[in-house]
């Protein structure tokens, strides 16, 4: 008995000593075949990808190689349990960790150790009130004041209400708000799909390839605008959308609408919901994508879509159901020219993303926008988005905290760590928009430049 239990630990230890390189890992980098691995241990995850909660598309887009890092970004240490019956038996050959890897790690130990990823100070339940409060003023507004500056206002108040409860749903999105898994189902269906109509699922979808693919133009859905806008004129090459799996492609139209893209932000942002209606739309009654929670998904878009054409149905003529609209779509505009600003103006690259320098393409695609501390109630902590994109658990209220010891380790390996105000970073943007623009005018179509990299060199 005894040597066959010997026997068995000497096959063991056989087994853990088998390698495979990294170009032999990295073949195994398509539907039907998804290797991944992290700490030098290589995992089968082909059959978890359609299960995995994050969705498909961040193992699709990192398969073949370690994605230690990413691993570590996203998930809880109880998630590290689960990994042993992926394991192949392969560890990956000549396995090294960077200092910067090495740095991030350790630096995400210690917030763990220090319980900062579980301090969430009750920010989601003062933000569900201040909600409230603000959406039964907006219903007030509207059905007891005859006023149309009291019409205005309420319009202009729901707009502010919807950036809040996204904030709330990108929150529970990216970690548990609530006091279980079910309740911040809730919170995220409740505070996305009923508040906003944005359904909760085509966020998760896109915004973790966002993550993961961070300005990659074409893996990063977030930076994938044509035919109306284009931040690198690698566009105008008609580059083939990874995520969406078709081609962006840069004709007529496109180079007319980019030419005046400088003019058109802001108008357009003022709109832009009206897009992001149409998008949960054609994911939740899509046939060819598997999506979860869908009937859950649809009766909150149901909610939404009852409840608001009522409200501004109440108003007393055409004119004040429009004004009203167009109020609370350029208040909440504001949201999403802040997401804009955090990465239209930073550095951009084509191709996949790669798991050995996760630290470096978020500092290289990110900007912050620096604010004083009292409003950091409204940019919903993401202001410091590269402190969330580099540690997307942590709790917003912690998101302050922690931007010292990001900053230090940005300066201590020579990356950029960028803090614009709300108005340099508009510049910023714009700028960056105009130089395209002005590149689309040009019929001949120069080669592909750098846009960005000139926008920094420009600002210095």
């Amino acid at each position: 008995m005894e040597g066959e239990i010997e026997k068995k630990s000497q096959q063991e230890q056989k087994k853990q000593k088998e390698y495979i390189t990294q170009e032999e890992l990295s073949l195994h980098n398509k539907p039907g075949d998804l290797w991944i691995s992290i700490q030098g241990k290589v995992y089968n995850v082909t059959d978890w990808a359609k299960d995995h909660p994050g969705g498909d598309v961040p193992i699709l887009s990192l398969a073949g190689q370690d994605v230690t890092d990413a691993f570590i970004a996203y998930h809880p240490g109880t998630a590290w349990s689960y990994l042993d019956k992926f394991f192949t038996g392969y560890h990956l050959k000549d396995f090294k960790v960077s200092e910067v890897s090495r740095d991030y790690r350790n630096l995400a130990s210690q917030f763990s150790k220090h319980g900062l990823f579980d301090k969430k100070n009750h920010v989601t339940s003062f933000t569900f009130l201040s909600v409230s409060v603000m959406f039964l003023v907006v219903i007030y507004g509207v059905l007891w004041c005859q006023s149309v500056w009291a019409h205005l206002g309420s319009g202009m108040l729901l707009g502010l209400l919807w950036m809040q409860s996204a904030y709330v749903g990108h929150d529970s999105g990216h970690y548990v708000v609530m006091t279980n898994k079910g309740f911040n189902k809730l919170a995220q269906i409740v505070a996305g799909n009923c508040l906003t109509g944005i359904s909760i699922a085509w966020w998760k979808w896109t915004h973790n390839a966002h993550h993961i693919a961070c300005n990659s133009l074409d893996h990063d859905p977030d930076l994938q605008h044509m035919p109306v806008f284009a931040v690198s004129s690698r566009f105008f090459n008609s580059i083939t959308s990874r995520f969406y799996g078709r081609e962006l492609k840069f004709d007529s139209l496109a180079r007319f609408l980019i030419s005046y893209q400088h003019w058109t932000f802001y108008p357009v942002m003022c709109i832009a919901r009206i897009n992001l209606y149409v998008q949960t739309f054609l994911l939740l009654f899509s046939t060819k994508r598997s999506v979860p929670d869908r009937a859950l998904n649809i009766i909150g878009i149901l909610v939404f879509w009852t409840w608001f054409p009522l409200l501004v149905s109440c108003l007393p003529n055409c004119g004040e159901r429009i004004i009203f609209v167009l109020a609370s779509f350029a208040v909440c505009s504001i949201q999403h020219i802040q997401f804009c600003l955090n990465h239209f103006a930073a550095n951009v690259y084509l191709g996949k993303p790669s798991g050995n320098d996760w630290f470096e393409k978020q500092t290289s695609g990110t900007l912050d926008i620096s604010c004083v501390t009292w409003m950091d109630w409204f940019f919903g902590g993401l202001q410091f988005q590269l402190e969330h994109h580099l540690f997307p658990r942590l709790p917003r209220c912690q998101l302050r905290q922690i931007s010292p010891l990001v900053q230090a380790l940005c300066k201590k390996h020579n990356l950029p760590y960028r803090s614009l105000s709300f108005w340099e970073a508009n510049r910023w943007t714009i700028r960056t928009l105009r130089k395209a623009a002005l590149q689309a005018r040009d019929l001949t179509n120069p080669a592909p430049q750098n846009l960005l990299w000139e926008a920094v060199n420009t600002h210095g």
